[in-house]
């Protein structure tokens, strides 16, 4: 399969992705299932893309942070994962050694402070919503080992919710099998093979500031509010 764009930009890629989420909620709703949908973006580059998804199914955007674990001397290769309220997900955890213990700490409380500094900046544009009974969405740019993703999953979990659903505009071939374990549903777009990074697959692909990403969540969990309620009030559940 070529490895060129397949996607303008991230908006174009939501878009995509929501025309495949819609058409399965939409079978899940024939089948009597009752369930409200409500998306987590994976910020920030996952938030463009799940708006469109969230605007077709006319429900909130909230975000779960994860962030991967990593050692200093080689910063791209993800050890594991882990949320801001610390749900860790480890790849391959018999492999490390007794004496890696103190450095395994180390890098677990490094990820797990920048997702928490980062939930900590995008906390004002969210809604007061919970999973349990629903159907819990989750949306990101593009998924490459599916570390951070899975460690989402599993934090999501804990909230019961009715289903688990993953979904993606691009990730390798195979992944959604192995990513079964953690969700109910995964729907990935485009599979292509070479993978080698999510960004070759994206003609624009710029990094989603913090400024950004809130202006995309007030927009459209603004238009979600009943009756302009505040985001600071409660919401029925």
């Amino acid at each position: 399969m070529s490895s060129a764009p397949m996607f303008r930009d991230r908006i174009h890629a939501g878009e995509q992705l929501a025309q495949s989420v819609m058409a399965e909620f939409t079978q899940l709703k024939t089948r009597g299932v009752n369930s409200q949908p409500i998306i987590y973006a994976l910020p920030r580059g996952g938030i463009p893309v799940a708006v469109p998804v969230a605007h077709s199914l006319g429900c909130p955007v909230d975000i779960l942070v994860a962030k991967k674990i990593t050692f200093p001397e080689n910063p791209e290769l993800a050890i594991g994962a882990v949320t801001s309220d610390g749900h860790v997900l480890w790849c391959q955890p018999k492999r490390f050694r007794r004496n890696q213990q103190s450095a395994l700490e180390a890098a677990l409380r490094q990820a797990q402070d920048k997702a928490i500094a980062l939930q900590s900046k995008l906390s004002s544009s969210r809604l007061p919503v919970s999973a349990q009974g629903a159907i819990a969405i989750l949306v990101d740019d593009g998924i490459a080992t599916g570390m951070t993703i899975a460690v989402a999953a599993s934090a999501v979990k804990a909230q019961n919710p009715a289903e688990i659903w993953v979904c993606s505009p691009v990730a390798p071939q195979g992944l959604s099998e192995w990513l079964l374990q953690w969700c109910d549903r995964a729907i990935i777009l485009e599979t292509p093979e070479p993978f080698l990074s999510v960004s070759r697959f994206y003609e624009e692909f710029p990094q989603v500031d913090t400024q950004e990403a809130l202006f995309y969540l007030q927009q459209h969990n603004q238009q979600i509010l009943p009756n302009n309620q505040s985001p600071d009030a409660p919401m029925s559940r």
